[in-house]
Protein backbone atom coordinates (compact mmCIF):
# COMPACT_ATOMS: atom_id res chain seq x y z
CA UNK A 1 0.00 0.00 0.00
CA UNK A 2 1.68 3.46 -0.94
CA UNK A 3 2.29 5.86 1.68
CA UNK A 4 -0.22 8.37 0.80
CA UNK A 5 -2.79 5.64 0.84
CA UNK A 6 -1.37 4.33 4.80
CA UNK A 7 -2.09 8.50 6.24
CA UNK A 8 -5.25 8.47 4.58
CA UNK A 9 -6.50 4.81 6.09
CA UNK A 10 -5.33 6.10 9.33
CA UNK A 11 -6.83 9.58 9.34
CA UNK A 12 -10.11 8.15 8.74
CA UNK A 13 -9.67 5.68 11.08
CA UNK A 14 -9.21 7.78 13.91
CA UNK A 15 -12.37 10.68 12.51
CA UNK A 16 -14.70 7.33 12.15
CA UNK A 17 -14.00 5.22 15.80
CA UNK A 18 -14.17 8.61 17.68
CA UNK A 19 -17.20 6.53 19.32
CA UNK A 20 -13.96 4.68 21.37
CA UNK A 21 -13.51 8.16 23.62
CA UNK A 22 -16.47 10.06 22.43
CA UNK A 23 -19.16 10.75 25.54
CA UNK A 24 -16.37 9.09 27.64
CA UNK A 25 -14.12 11.15 29.00
CA UNK A 26 -15.70 11.29 32.35
CA UNK A 27 -17.54 7.61 31.24
CA UNK A 28 -17.06 6.49 34.87
CA UNK A 29 -19.59 8.87 35.58
CA UNK A 30 -22.04 8.44 33.05
CA UNK A 31 -23.79 5.36 35.30
CA UNK A 32 -23.89 7.93 38.19
CA UNK A 33 -25.30 10.68 36.58
CA UNK A 34 -28.31 8.75 34.68
CA UNK A 35 -29.26 7.61 37.97
CA UNK A 36 -29.58 11.00 38.93
CA UNK A 37 -31.66 11.76 36.42
CA UNK A 38 -29.63 14.16 34.62
CA UNK A 39 -30.27 12.49 31.26
CA UNK A 40 -33.64 13.50 31.14
CA UNK A 41 -36.57 10.78 31.75
CA UNK A 42 -38.28 10.71 28.50
CA UNK A 43 -39.30 7.28 27.50
CA UNK A 44 -37.10 4.88 25.11
CA UNK A 45 -39.09 1.90 23.66
CA UNK A 46 -36.44 -0.63 23.20
CA UNK A 47 -36.84 -4.33 21.14
CA UNK A 48 -34.59 -7.15 21.15
CA UNK A 49 -34.07 -9.50 18.68
CA UNK A 50 -32.06 -12.48 19.71
CA UNK A 51 -33.08 -14.03 23.26
CA UNK A 52 -30.33 -16.33 23.96
CA UNK A 53 -28.19 -15.53 27.45
CA UNK A 54 -26.40 -12.67 25.64
CA UNK A 55 -29.54 -11.21 24.53
CA UNK A 56 -31.41 -11.14 27.75
CA UNK A 57 -28.35 -9.63 29.12
CA UNK A 58 -28.02 -6.81 26.86
CA UNK A 59 -31.58 -5.71 27.36
CA UNK A 60 -30.66 -6.16 31.33
CA UNK A 61 -28.25 -3.59 31.11
CA UNK A 62 -30.10 -1.40 28.81
CA UNK A 63 -32.75 -1.35 31.54
CA UNK A 64 -30.03 -0.56 34.59
CA UNK A 65 -29.36 2.72 32.35
CA UNK A 66 -31.96 4.85 33.62
CA UNK A 67 -35.55 5.35 34.59
CA UNK A 68 -38.26 5.66 31.47
CA UNK A 69 -36.47 2.38 29.40
CA UNK A 70 -39.22 -0.09 28.61
CA UNK A 71 -38.70 -3.23 26.46
CA UNK A 72 -41.77 -3.49 24.27
CA UNK A 73 -40.73 -6.36 21.61
CA UNK A 74 -38.96 -9.73 21.37
CA UNK A 75 -38.22 -11.62 18.77
CA UNK A 76 -36.14 -15.23 18.36
CA UNK A 77 -36.14 -17.80 15.80
CA UNK A 78 -37.50 -20.29 18.99
CA UNK A 79 -40.37 -19.96 20.44
CA UNK A 80 -38.69 -21.19 24.26
CA UNK A 81 -36.42 -18.37 23.55
CA UNK A 82 -38.65 -15.75 23.72
CA UNK A 83 -40.56 -17.33 25.98
CA UNK A 84 -37.67 -17.63 28.62
CA UNK A 85 -36.76 -13.93 27.57
CA UNK A 86 -40.39 -12.56 28.56
CA UNK A 87 -40.55 -14.52 31.80
CA UNK A 88 -36.69 -13.65 32.85
CA UNK A 89 -37.24 -9.95 32.30
CA UNK A 90 -40.82 -9.42 33.64
CA UNK A 91 -40.19 -11.29 36.59
CA UNK A 92 -37.04 -9.39 37.48
CA UNK A 93 -38.55 -5.33 35.73
CA UNK A 94 -41.61 -5.93 36.26
CA UNK A 95 -43.12 -2.39 35.78
CA UNK A 96 -40.63 -1.99 32.77
CA UNK A 97 -41.23 -4.78 30.39
CA UNK A 98 -44.78 -4.40 28.28
CA UNK A 99 -44.52 -7.33 26.42
CA UNK A 100 -48.12 -8.47 25.34
CA UNK A 101 -48.37 -11.72 23.61
CA UNK A 102 -48.84 -9.65 19.78
CA UNK A 103 -45.21 -8.20 20.55
CA UNK A 104 -43.65 -11.45 20.88
CA UNK A 105 -42.46 -13.14 17.69
CA UNK A 106 -40.72 -15.81 16.41
CA UNK A 107 -39.88 -17.46 13.41
CA UNK A 108 -37.47 -16.40 10.47
CA UNK A 109 -38.37 -12.98 10.25
CA UNK A 110 -39.68 -12.50 13.55
CA UNK A 111 -36.72 -9.99 13.78
CA UNK A 112 -38.91 -7.61 11.34
CA UNK A 113 -42.10 -7.46 13.43
CA UNK A 114 -40.00 -6.87 16.85
CA UNK A 115 -38.43 -3.57 14.47
CA UNK A 116 -41.69 -2.90 12.99
CA UNK A 117 -42.71 -2.26 16.25
CA UNK A 118 -42.95 1.75 17.44
CA UNK A 119 -39.49 1.10 19.20
CA UNK A 120 -36.58 3.83 19.36
CA UNK A 121 -33.60 1.23 20.07
CA UNK A 122 -33.28 -2.55 18.56
CA UNK A 123 -30.68 -4.54 20.32
CA UNK A 124 -29.70 -7.58 18.24
CA UNK A 125 -27.59 -10.07 19.44
CA UNK A 126 -28.61 -12.99 16.55
CA UNK A 127 -25.94 -15.46 15.70
CA UNK A 128 -23.88 -13.09 13.80
CA UNK A 129 -23.55 -14.42 10.79
CA UNK A 130 -26.84 -13.27 10.65
CA UNK A 131 -26.55 -8.94 12.37
CA UNK A 132 -25.52 -7.85 8.92
CA UNK A 133 -28.99 -7.82 6.80
CA UNK A 134 -30.58 -7.30 10.47
CA UNK A 135 -29.00 -4.27 11.24
CA UNK A 136 -29.52 -3.03 7.96
CA UNK A 137 -33.69 -3.25 8.44
CA UNK A 138 -33.61 -1.92 11.48
CA UNK A 139 -31.27 1.08 10.01
CA UNK A 140 -33.96 1.52 7.13
CA UNK A 141 -36.66 1.72 9.60
CA UNK A 142 -35.06 4.37 11.56
CA UNK A 143 -34.01 2.83 14.20
CA UNK A 144 -30.99 3.59 16.92
CA UNK A 145 -29.16 -0.19 17.39
CA UNK A 146 -27.03 -2.01 19.68
CA UNK A 147 -25.04 -4.86 17.80
CA UNK A 148 -23.52 -7.95 19.73
CA UNK A 149 -19.93 -8.38 18.59
CA UNK A 150 -19.06 -9.92 16.19
CA UNK A 151 -21.21 -7.96 13.73
CA UNK A 152 -20.08 -10.06 10.35
CA UNK A 153 -18.60 -13.90 9.57
CA UNK A 154 -17.96 -13.06 6.60
CA UNK A 155 -16.44 -10.04 4.03
CA UNK A 156 -19.67 -9.93 2.09
CA UNK A 157 -21.47 -9.03 5.80
CA UNK A 158 -18.15 -6.68 6.38
CA UNK A 159 -19.12 -4.33 2.61
CA UNK A 160 -22.24 -4.76 3.95
CA UNK A 161 -21.90 -3.36 7.50
CA UNK A 162 -19.82 -0.15 6.39
CA UNK A 163 -22.56 0.33 3.20
CA UNK A 164 -24.81 0.22 6.76
CA UNK A 165 -22.69 2.14 8.94
CA UNK A 166 -22.98 5.20 6.27
CA UNK A 167 -26.91 4.93 6.10
CA UNK A 168 -26.83 5.42 10.20
CA UNK A 169 -24.98 8.09 9.68
CA UNK A 170 -26.67 10.22 7.26
CA UNK A 171 -29.74 9.96 9.45
CA UNK A 172 -28.38 10.67 12.28
CA UNK A 173 -28.83 7.05 14.42
CA UNK A 174 -26.97 5.93 17.35
CA UNK A 175 -24.99 2.97 16.93
CA UNK A 176 -23.54 0.82 19.43
CA UNK A 177 -21.19 -2.41 19.71
CA UNK A 178 -20.65 -4.96 22.39
CA UNK A 179 -16.81 -4.45 22.53
CA UNK A 180 -17.13 -3.29 25.68
CA UNK A 181 -13.67 -3.00 26.40
CA UNK A 182 -14.39 0.63 24.95
CA UNK A 183 -15.64 1.34 28.07
CA UNK A 184 -13.43 0.18 30.66
CA UNK A 185 -11.69 3.46 32.25
CA UNK A 186 -8.33 1.12 32.15
CA UNK A 187 -8.53 0.36 28.79
CA UNK A 188 -8.98 3.88 27.96
CA UNK A 189 -6.26 5.31 30.11
CA UNK A 190 -3.90 2.53 29.21
CA UNK A 191 -3.96 2.94 25.60
CA UNK A 192 -4.27 6.98 25.44
CA UNK A 193 -0.72 6.50 27.39
CA UNK A 194 0.64 4.22 24.73
CA UNK A 195 -0.62 6.44 21.88
CA UNK A 196 1.03 9.41 23.88
CA UNK A 197 4.59 7.46 23.93
CA UNK A 198 4.15 5.98 27.55
CA UNK A 199 6.50 2.85 25.71
CA UNK A 200 7.95 4.85 23.01
CA UNK A 201 7.81 3.35 19.58
CA UNK A 202 5.34 0.69 18.68
CA UNK A 203 7.52 -2.68 18.12
CA UNK A 204 5.11 -5.43 17.81
CA UNK A 205 1.98 -6.68 19.68
CA UNK A 206 0.49 -10.03 20.81
CA UNK A 207 -3.45 -11.06 21.90
CA UNK A 208 -4.37 -13.98 23.07
CA UNK A 209 -8.05 -15.69 24.20
CA UNK A 210 -7.12 -19.55 24.85
CA UNK A 211 -9.67 -21.28 26.98
CA UNK A 212 -11.46 -24.84 27.21
CA UNK A 213 -14.21 -25.75 25.28
CA UNK A 214 -17.65 -23.52 25.15
CA UNK A 215 -21.20 -24.49 25.47
CA UNK A 216 -23.13 -27.37 22.65
CA UNK A 217 -26.66 -28.28 22.79
CA UNK A 218 -27.57 -31.67 21.53
CA UNK A 219 -30.31 -32.08 18.84
CA UNK A 220 -33.79 -31.75 19.79
CA UNK A 221 -36.87 -34.51 18.42
CA UNK A 222 -38.02 -32.59 15.19
CA UNK A 223 -34.92 -30.40 14.39
CA UNK A 224 -34.23 -29.75 11.14
CA UNK A 225 -30.54 -29.47 10.05
CA UNK A 226 -30.98 -25.25 10.37
CA UNK A 227 -32.66 -25.38 13.80
CA UNK A 228 -29.66 -27.48 15.03
CA UNK A 229 -26.91 -25.46 13.72
CA UNK A 230 -28.72 -22.54 14.77
CA UNK A 231 -28.93 -23.58 18.04
CA UNK A 232 -24.64 -24.42 17.76
CA UNK A 233 -24.47 -21.50 15.71
CA UNK A 234 -20.83 -20.89 16.98
CA UNK A 235 -19.75 -24.32 15.20
CA UNK A 236 -20.02 -23.68 11.73
CA UNK A 237 -18.01 -21.06 10.49
CA UNK A 238 -20.91 -19.29 8.31
CA UNK A 239 -22.77 -18.17 11.63
CA UNK A 240 -20.36 -18.10 13.86
CA UNK A 241 -17.05 -17.16 12.37
CA UNK A 242 -15.00 -19.38 14.08
CA UNK A 243 -13.48 -18.62 17.85
CA UNK A 244 -11.17 -15.96 16.14
CA UNK A 245 -14.18 -14.24 14.95
CA UNK A 246 -17.04 -15.07 17.83
CA UNK A 247 -14.69 -14.47 21.13
CA UNK A 248 -11.01 -13.86 19.50
CA UNK A 249 -12.28 -9.86 18.37
CA UNK A 250 -12.35 -8.11 21.84
CA UNK A 251 -8.22 -8.99 22.08
CA UNK A 252 -8.15 -8.23 18.28
CA UNK A 253 -9.91 -5.39 18.75
CA UNK A 254 -7.97 -3.92 21.54
CA UNK A 255 -5.31 -4.01 19.02
CA UNK A 256 -6.72 -1.96 16.09
CA UNK A 257 -7.64 0.94 18.89
CA UNK A 258 -3.80 0.86 19.72
CA UNK A 259 -2.48 1.11 16.25
CA UNK A 260 -5.40 3.25 15.34
CA UNK A 261 -5.85 1.27 12.18
CA UNK A 262 -6.70 -1.90 10.75
CA UNK A 263 -4.09 -4.32 9.77
CA UNK A 264 -3.22 -4.82 5.76
CA UNK A 265 -2.66 -8.68 5.66
CA UNK A 266 -2.69 -12.30 7.44
CA UNK A 267 -0.82 -15.02 7.14
CA UNK A 268 -1.61 -18.22 9.72
CA UNK A 269 -1.97 -21.57 10.88
CA UNK A 270 -4.63 -23.23 12.74
CA UNK A 271 -6.28 -26.65 12.97
CA UNK A 272 -8.72 -29.48 14.64
CA UNK A 273 -7.01 -31.54 17.01
CA UNK A 274 -9.34 -31.31 20.35
CA UNK A 275 -13.13 -30.94 18.96
CA UNK A 276 -13.75 -34.42 17.68
CA UNK A 277 -13.31 -35.66 21.73
CA UNK A 278 -16.54 -34.28 22.28
CA UNK A 279 -19.99 -34.49 20.31
CA UNK A 280 -22.00 -31.71 18.50
CA UNK A 281 -19.06 -29.54 17.74
CA UNK A 282 -19.48 -28.50 14.34
CA UNK A 283 -16.78 -27.89 11.93
CA UNK A 284 -14.99 -25.34 13.17
CA UNK A 285 -11.37 -25.37 14.11
CA UNK A 286 -10.02 -25.43 17.85
CA UNK A 287 -6.88 -23.51 17.73
CA UNK A 288 -5.49 -20.31 15.71
CA UNK A 289 -2.02 -18.47 15.31
CA UNK A 290 -1.92 -15.20 13.18
CA UNK A 291 0.37 -12.99 12.15
CA UNK A 292 -0.93 -9.67 11.38
CA UNK A 293 0.45 -6.74 9.64
CA UNK A 294 -0.40 -3.05 10.05
CA UNK A 295 0.25 -0.47 7.22
CA UNK A 296 3.33 0.86 8.87
CA UNK A 297 4.73 -2.78 9.15
CA UNK A 298 4.33 -3.05 13.13
CA UNK A 299 2.99 -6.80 13.53
CA UNK A 300 0.27 -8.13 15.85
CA UNK A 301 1.08 -11.95 16.86
CA UNK A 302 -2.23 -13.27 17.74
CA UNK A 303 -3.38 -16.51 19.51
CA UNK A 304 -6.66 -18.12 20.01
CA UNK A 305 -7.57 -21.51 21.62
CA UNK A 306 -10.90 -23.90 22.51
CA UNK A 307 -9.04 -26.71 24.17
CA UNK A 308 -9.69 -28.19 27.20
CA UNK A 309 -6.38 -29.06 29.78
CA UNK A 310 -4.01 -26.13 28.39
CA UNK A 311 -2.28 -22.86 29.12
CA UNK A 312 -5.16 -20.45 29.02
CA UNK A 313 -5.02 -16.39 28.88
CA UNK A 314 -7.21 -13.68 27.65
CA UNK A 315 -4.86 -10.69 27.64
CA UNK A 316 -3.16 -8.03 25.30
CA UNK A 317 0.35 -6.97 25.15
CA UNK A 318 2.25 -3.98 23.44
CA UNK A 319 6.05 -3.81 23.16
CA UNK A 320 7.88 -0.69 22.55
CA UNK A 321 11.19 1.33 22.32
CA UNK A 322 10.79 2.23 26.12
CA UNK A 323 8.76 -0.52 27.59
CA UNK A 324 5.77 -2.76 27.91
CA UNK A 325 2.05 -2.16 28.43
CA UNK A 326 -0.32 -5.00 29.17
CA UNK A 327 -3.50 -2.53 28.10
CA UNK A 328 -6.08 -4.13 30.74
CA UNK A 329 -4.01 -0.73 33.10
CA UNK A 330 -0.63 -2.05 33.28
CA UNK A 331 3.02 -0.22 31.93
CA UNK A 332 6.58 -1.23 32.75
CA UNK A 333 9.81 -0.27 31.39
CA UNK A 334 11.31 3.21 31.62
CA UNK A 335 8.50 4.10 33.60
CA UNK A 336 6.21 1.83 35.60
CA UNK A 337 2.04 2.63 36.10
CA UNK A 338 -0.75 0.57 37.22
CA UNK A 339 -4.54 2.02 37.04
CA UNK A 340 -5.91 2.29 40.20
CA UNK A 341 -8.57 4.19 39.45
CA UNK A 342 -12.59 3.36 39.06
CA UNK A 343 -13.78 -0.22 37.41
CA UNK A 344 -17.53 0.47 36.17
CA UNK A 345 -19.51 -2.66 35.20
CA UNK A 346 -18.82 -2.07 31.44
CA UNK A 347 -21.71 -3.99 29.64
CA UNK A 348 -23.72 -1.51 32.04
CA UNK A 349 -21.62 1.07 31.01
CA UNK A 350 -21.89 0.51 27.07
CA UNK A 351 -25.33 0.89 27.29
CA UNK A 352 -25.42 4.07 29.86
CA UNK A 353 -23.45 5.91 27.39
CA UNK A 354 -25.15 4.60 24.57
CA UNK A 355 -28.53 6.20 25.98
CA UNK A 356 -27.23 9.37 27.12
CA UNK A 357 -26.28 10.04 23.11
CA UNK A 358 -29.54 8.83 22.02
CA UNK A 359 -31.33 11.33 24.92
CA UNK A 360 -28.63 14.06 24.47
CA UNK A 361 -28.63 13.72 20.64
CA UNK A 362 -24.88 13.13 20.76
CA UNK A 363 -22.13 12.10 17.90
CA UNK A 364 -22.05 8.39 18.94
CA UNK A 365 -21.45 5.66 16.08
CA UNK A 366 -19.37 2.31 17.59
CA UNK A 367 -20.01 0.55 13.97
CA UNK A 368 -17.33 1.63 12.44
CA UNK A 369 -14.90 0.08 14.55
CA UNK A 370 -17.26 -2.97 15.50
CA UNK A 371 -16.90 -3.53 11.46
CA UNK A 372 -13.61 -3.41 11.06
CA UNK A 373 -12.31 -5.65 13.60
CA UNK A 374 -15.24 -8.02 12.51
CA UNK A 375 -13.79 -7.99 9.34
CA UNK A 376 -9.82 -7.74 10.94
CA UNK A 377 -10.65 -11.28 12.36
CA UNK A 378 -12.11 -12.63 9.46
CA UNK A 379 -9.16 -11.88 7.52
CA UNK A 380 -7.38 -14.04 10.44
CA UNK A 381 -9.86 -17.01 9.57
CA UNK A 382 -9.32 -17.14 5.71
CA UNK A 383 -5.34 -16.98 6.46
CA UNK A 384 -5.62 -20.15 8.81
CA UNK A 385 -8.66 -21.80 7.07
CA UNK A 386 -6.13 -21.55 3.13
CA UNK A 387 -2.65 -21.77 4.75
CA UNK A 388 -1.96 -18.28 2.46
CA UNK A 389 -0.86 -14.77 3.01
CA UNK A 390 -3.88 -13.31 3.09
CA UNK A 391 -4.06 -9.20 1.36
CA UNK A 392 -7.01 -6.94 3.37
CA UNK A 393 -7.50 -5.04 -0.16
CA UNK A 394 -7.99 -8.10 -2.17
CA UNK A 395 -10.22 -9.70 0.13
CA UNK A 396 -12.60 -6.97 0.75
CA UNK A 397 -12.75 -6.91 -3.36
CA UNK A 398 -12.99 -10.57 -4.47
CA UNK A 399 -14.13 -12.34 -1.44
CA UNK A 400 -18.01 -13.87 -2.17
CA UNK A 401 -20.35 -13.99 0.45
CA UNK A 402 -20.59 -16.81 2.87
CA UNK A 403 -23.26 -16.73 4.75
CA UNK A 404 -26.84 -18.25 3.45
CA UNK A 405 -29.65 -16.36 2.80
CA UNK A 406 -31.99 -18.14 5.56
CA UNK A 407 -35.26 -18.72 3.39
CA UNK A 408 -36.92 -21.63 4.93
CA UNK A 409 -36.47 -24.56 7.76
CA UNK A 410 -35.81 -27.28 5.72
CA UNK A 411 -33.47 -25.79 3.47
CA UNK A 412 -30.18 -27.32 2.90
CA UNK A 413 -26.91 -25.93 4.51
CA UNK A 414 -23.45 -25.29 2.72
CA UNK A 415 -22.54 -27.61 5.15
CA UNK A 416 -24.36 -31.04 5.83
CA UNK A 417 -23.77 -33.51 8.33
CA UNK A 418 -21.64 -36.35 7.09
CA UNK A 419 -23.73 -40.18 6.76
CA UNK A 420 -21.88 -40.63 10.49
CA UNK A 421 -23.46 -37.98 12.01
CA UNK A 422 -20.27 -35.54 12.00
CA UNK A 423 -18.80 -32.51 10.01
CA UNK A 424 -15.31 -34.19 9.85
CA UNK A 425 -15.36 -33.78 6.04
CA UNK A 426 -16.34 -30.47 5.84
CA UNK A 427 -13.19 -29.34 8.19
CA UNK A 428 -11.10 -26.86 6.17
CA UNK A 429 -7.42 -28.24 5.17
CA UNK A 430 -4.71 -25.66 4.68
CA UNK A 431 -3.28 -25.58 0.86
CA UNK A 432 -6.88 -26.89 0.01
CA UNK A 433 -9.55 -24.77 1.31
CA UNK A 434 -9.83 -21.66 -1.08
CA UNK A 435 -12.31 -18.57 -0.70
CA UNK A 436 -11.67 -17.04 -3.85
Amino acid sequence: MHKASQRTNRRDFIRLSTGWTAGTAAGSLALARLAHGAIGSNKLRVALVGCGGRGIGAAMNTLNAGEGIEVVAVADVFESRTAAAKAELTQRYPERVNLPNDRVFTGLDAYKHAIDCEVDLVLIATPPGVRPPQYRYAVEKGRHVFMEKPLCTDVAGFRSLMETNKLAAEKNLKVGVGLQRHHEPRYQETIKRIQDGAIGEILFLRCYWNMGNIWTKSREPGDTELAYQLRNWQYFYYFGGDNITEQHIHNIDICNWVMANHPVEANGMGGRQGRDRFPDMGMIFDHHAVEFTYPNGVKMFSQCRQMPDCWNIVSEFVHGTKGVADCSGWIWGETTWRYEGPRPNPYDQQMAELVRAIREDQPYHEGWFGATSSMTSVLGRIATYSGQVVRWDEAVAKAPAEVPEIVSWDMRLPIMPDPDGTYKSSVPIPGVWKLF
